[in-house]
């Protein structure tokens, strides 16, 4: 059985069908955890909160205790980028 993993939510896109909250939720994982290079907090807090409006509540837990670690300004660039990336799928 082949393995395949999405590193960004374009890929997660299959046909018609959006990315689901989870696949966004695991993102948000990888991007805090650093699993594919350097940690990114406003990158999970962005794919937390995407998931979190998806449907995922254990998103939204994630993205509210991830927000105490970040600063005002990293958590308003990550909102303008969710917002971007919702405007565009």
């Amino acid at each position: 059985m082949a393995r395949f993993e999405i590193h960004s939510a374009d890929m997660g896109l299959m046909g018609e069908s959006p990315s689901t909250a989870d696949i966004l939720f695991q993102m948000g994982l990888d991007s805090a955890s650093g699993r594919h290079g350097v940690t990114d907090l406003v990158s999970a807090h962005k794919w937390f909160n995407i998931a979190a409006m998806k449907g995922n509540r254990e998103a939204a837990q994630y993205r509210k205790d991830l927000s105490a670690e970040m600063s005002r300004e990293d958590i308003a660039e990550a909102q303008r980028a969710a917002r971007e990336w919702l405007s565009m799928h």
